[in-house]
């Protein structure tokens, strides 16, 4: 009886460990791929988008109707994996209009003071769309996704600590969490459909959304948790089949693999 017993606190224990940090796995291969090809086109920024808002709001919803500290920390862990890789898709893509800003400059053979000074002054001298919302969440610096989520942080709080008593503000909190969480795929099946291929998206990271998906539903539903967390897990399985799936209903360039 006692053997049964610790193996089970020992797989009880594992499979937390999974779900704390199982969330992020999915995100190293496409982090190497972007590092690789030095490109993050193929890569949708708004599934990071979608990620930190809900776990922001699970946060809160753990502090009005504590569950699990597993999903508390999951979403901790999830929160700064979002940073990396917003961190590296920002640094890509500043790299990439500095050499592309060079090439034009050198091309017309500038003299060489020039390009000095555009070296130095190049970051500050791109265009700064940050104020327009026809580019939001498409900024250039690093620091304005910082900002956005520290602004949207200290905007919950100050709800939260004002509607904390209210148990219909509580389960509302927990429903939009959820709710964004369960589009986490979505951004990216958009994102797929504009540019009419998967080029630059890893799917390694695909299958490993759709393996932890089924993985969290079942711990979900074996653990009795909220009942709005197993509905999101069933729906982003869904999504994540229908990414898989894409690429076999769309026709690709010749020559080009998806």
């Amino acid at each position: 009886q006692e053997d049964i017993e610790g193996s089970w606190t020992l797989l009880s224990w594992l499979a937390s460990c999974v779900m704390v940090f199982g969330g992020a796995l999915p995100y190293v291969p496409q982090y190497q791929e972007i590092q690789r090809s030095s490109n993050s086109d193929g890569f949708s920024t708004r599934v990071c988008l979608v990620l930190l808002i809900a776990n922001i709001l699970r946060i809160f919803f753990w502090i009005g109707k504590q569950f699990e500290l597993t999903l508390l920390l999951q979403s901790v862990v999830m929160i700064i994996t979002m940073f990396a890789m917003l961190h590296l898709c920002c640094m890509v893509q500043n790299t990439n209009r500095v050499s592309t800003k060079q090439h034009r400059l050198s091309g017309n053979q500038c003299d060489k003071t020039v390009i000095l000074i555009v070296n130095l002054h190049l970051l500050r001298s791109l265009p700064s769309p940050d104020l327009d919302l026809r580019y939001f969440w498409k900024w250039s610096a690093f620091e304005d996704y910082l900002l956005f989520c520290f602004g949207f942080t200290v905007l919950c709080a100050v709800i939260t600590l004002l509607l904390l008593d209210s148990v219909v503000f509580v389960e509302t909190l927990g429903s939009l969490a959820v709710m964004f969480e369960a589009m986490l795929g979505l951004p990216q099946l958009l994102q797929n459909f504009h540019n009419r291929s998967t080029k630059g998206m890893s799917v390694k990271m695909v299958l490993l959304w759709t393996a932890g998906d089924v993985f969290k539903t079942t711990y979900f539903v074996m653990n009795e948790s909220p009942t709005q967390f197993w509905i999101c897990g069933s729906v982003q399985i869904l999504i994540d089949v229908a990414i898989l799936l894409f690429p076999l209903h769309t026709p690709h360039p010749t020559g080009q693999s998806p």
